[in-house]
């Protein structure tokens, strides 16, 4: 598959605010599960530039950020992998290709990829033969704690979005 140089340096721009972000969030002492600082670059690929590279994005991230840092730690790696490449592919689909209006798309790809994530670790957690909580119990586990980064997603990326479309370059984009 072939990409443009302006989507190639559009996807290793969110690459390195992917790596830089969550990097500044550690550093200061915060949890990430809270903030999902590696959520936002992806989700903003997949809206601007597209579901394949939102995907590699997806995929790239947290794998990077495990070899520079040490997180996500090797166990949720694995689900954060799964996790950020189906927000990077949902979101390029829904806004770009069937063009659905943003904020839906926005929010049908947060709860699609949370699902996918608790699917995860439904397979991983059996496969392993780990005992788990009720499916519905992880899931809401896992927005209570990180609601104040799904609202912050809600929020600014929506911002993003319309002020890199508001850019005259951005007619060519799409």
């Amino acid at each position: 598959m072939r990409f443009r140089t302006k989507d190639l340096a559009t996807a290793a721009v969110l690459l390195a605010i992917g790596i830089i972000l969550p990097t500044i969030i550690h550093i200061s002492g915060i949890d990430g599960s809270v903030f999902l600082p590696m959520h936002i670059p992806v989700l903003i690929a997949g809206l601007i530039i597209g579901p394949t590279l939102g995907f590699i994005l997806g995929v790239l991230l947290p794998v990077l950020n495990h070899a520079i840092t040490g997180m996500p730690p090797t166990p949720i790696l694995w689900i954060m992998i799964i996790e950020l490449a189906v927000y990077g592919l949902i979101s390029g689909l829904l806004y770009r290709r069937i063009k659905m209006t943003l904020l839906p798309s926005l929010i049908f790809t947060m709860i699609i990829g949370r699902i996918i994530a608790a699917l995860a670790v439904l397979v991983l957690a059996k496969g392993f033969g780990i005992p788990l909580p009720p499916i519905d119990a992880y899931i809401k586990g896992i927005t209570l704690v990180s609601l104040p980064g799904i609202i912050i997603q809600i929020i600014l990326i929506p911002i993003i979005i319309r002020a890199y479309e508001r850019d005259p370059q951005f007619k060519s984009y799409r």
